[in-house]
């Protein structure tokens, strides 16, 4: 590829990234959610199940923390499938189709402005746990390896929603689609209970499925407890889903654009 060539797909996505952002940041639900949802939710559980819940050595809201943040990273990450549905439905895509750029850039724009969307949300988060009793253990290398695991969560499930968005193509049917992916990985893992006390069949899921990975990887950097092979495991999932979804998205983007 000619270094021109790169330099302006470089300069596409950047002009998209910045449209998105200017999207979230005028949009004023979404703000909101970007600032109460991460309040609401640690509130809640801290303080509604906080004196019910044995999280054996450590205390609830530490236990708490890792679980709320990849909650919100994956719901967060679905507001990729709401902007790539409601372009859709605007007419929004066809007229960035029928420009000279990198139709690379177009869905790129869109995950990467929310994963900015859900940092902030985190850094919210991390501020209101500390305020309400989280004593985290984490050294700054052990953020750092929070901090990547974390983007490499959210990366995974925005290319994911944005396979989701081109595939429903409405903000109604994104929003049914999300919830019935979201919820059960969210709730049906460690992330508000130790999976010890599940079901059977109910714990054979919550202990093999992604998001407790990550959600127990998370755990151990903040609050030491044990690592076992959740590290591992999240980077594989991770990763894994992201080299699926990157093409299958791409994919479905051109095929859309030649309809």
């Amino acid at each position: 590829m000619e270094r021109s060539a790169v330099f302006w797909i470089v300069r596409d996505t950047y002009v998209l990234i910045v449209r998105s952002l200017r999207h979230i940041f005028k949009n004023l639900d979404q703000l909101m959610a970007l600032v109460i949802q991460p309040i609401m939710f640690m509130l809640l559980f801290r303080y509604v199940f906080g004196g019910a819940i044995n999280t054996g050595s450590t205390t609830y809201v530490n236990y708490l923390v890792a679980g709320i943040l990849i909650q919100m990273a994956a719901f967060g990450a679905m507001t990729t499938s709401l902007n790539v549905a409601a372009d859709l439905q605007r007419g929004i895509i066809d007229r960035l189709k029928s420009l000279p750029i990198a139709s690379s850039a177009v869905m790129t724009g869109h995950v990467v402005a929310d994963l900015v969307r859900n940092v902030l949300s985190s850094i919210i988060l991390i501020a209101i746990s500390l305020l309400v009793g989280f004593s985290p253990t984490a050294s700054i290398q052990d953020w750092l390896l929070i901090t990547a695991i974390l983007l490499l969560f959210t990366l995974a499930f925005s290319w994911l929603a944005a396979i989701i968005g081109l595939l429903a193509r409405t903000v109604e049917a994104v929003q049914w689609i999300s919830f019935v992916l979201v919820f059960p990985l969210t709730f049906a893992s460690s992330a508000f209970v130790p999976t010890k006390g599940m079901p059977e069949v109910l714990r054979i899921f919550a202990e093999n499925q992604p998001v407790t990975h990550v959600i127990e990887a998370m755990r151990s950097l903040m609050v030491g407890t044990p690592m076992n092979d959740h590290a591992l495991l999240s980077a594989i999932w991770c990763i894994g889903i992201t080299v699926i979804c990157v093409p299958i998205a791409s994919y479905l983007f051109r095929k859309h654009s030649t309809k």
